[in-house]
C-alpha cells in the first residue's frame, strides 16, 4: 500500500472529500452496490445514501466487490429515495440525475462549481431513477451511446459520471 502511495481508512475518514453524495435508488445487484462503493472510495466521495431495496452492509455479495470500501465511504440508508432527495435539497446539495431524459445534458456540458455540493442518482437497472425523484432534480446527465444497447451497467455508468465529476471539480478548484 505504501509504495502505492494509498492512505489508510483513518487517513481516509479525515481527508477532504469531494463534495458529492451518490445516492443508489433501488439498485438490485449487490455486486453494482460494491463496486459504486470502491469507486468512491477510489475518488474520495463524501458518501453513499442507499436507498430502497438497495443493499446495506454488512454483506457478503456488497464486499466482493467493495473489497473493503464500505468501511472507507461514509453511508446511510433512507426507505424512501424521495426522502432522501428532500434531504440533501435542504443542505443546500445540487441534485443530478443519471438517467436518459429528456432534456439532459452530456457529462461534457456539466460544469461543477466550487463551493458547491453535488448529489448524484443512479437509479434501479430496470426502471432507472423513480419519476418522483427525476421532479426533484436540478439536472439530468445522459452518457452517450453509440452501440447496439440502450444503457449502461450501473456501475460502469457511477464510475465515468464520478470520475468526470472529480476530474472537473479538480481543475475548478486549481483555477481558484
Amino acid at each position: 500500500m505504501s509504495e502505492l502511495n494509498r492512505i489508510s481508512i483513518e487517513e481516509f475518514k479525515e481527508s477532504e472529500k469531494l463534495p458529492l453524495v451518490v445516492v443508489l435508488d433501488n439498485i438490485r445487484s449487490q455486486h453494482n452496490t460494491g463496486s459504486v462503493f470502491r469507486t468512491a472510495d477510489a475518488f474520495r466521495v463524501d458518501g453513499i445514501l442507499l436507498c430502497g431495496i438497495t443493499a446495506t452492509p454488512p454483506n457478503r455479495e456488497i464486499q466482493k466487490t467493495a473489497l473493503g470500501a464500505t468501511e472507507s465511504v461514509s453511508w446511510k440508508y433512507h426507505e424512501l429515495t424521495v426522502e432522501a432527495i428532500k434531504e440533501l435539497k435542504s443542505q443546500g446539495y445540487i441534485i443530478i440525475a443519471a438517467e436518459q431524459a429528456v432534456g439532459s445534458i452530456t457529462p461534457e456540458e456539466f460544469k461543477p462549481v466550487a463551493g458547491l455540493k453535488y448529489a448524484l442518482i443512479f437509479g434501479n437497472e430496470v426502471m432507472g431513477v423513480e419519476d418522483e425523484v427525476m421532479n426533484l432534480c436540478d439536472y439530468c446527465i445522459e452518457i452517450p451511446q453509440t452501440g447496439t444497447k440502450h444503457s449502461l451497467n450501473v456501475s460502469v455508468s457511477a464510475g465515468i459520471l464520478i470520475w468526470e465529476i472529480f476530474k472537473k471539480y479538480s481543475i475548478e478548484q486549481k483555477s481558484v
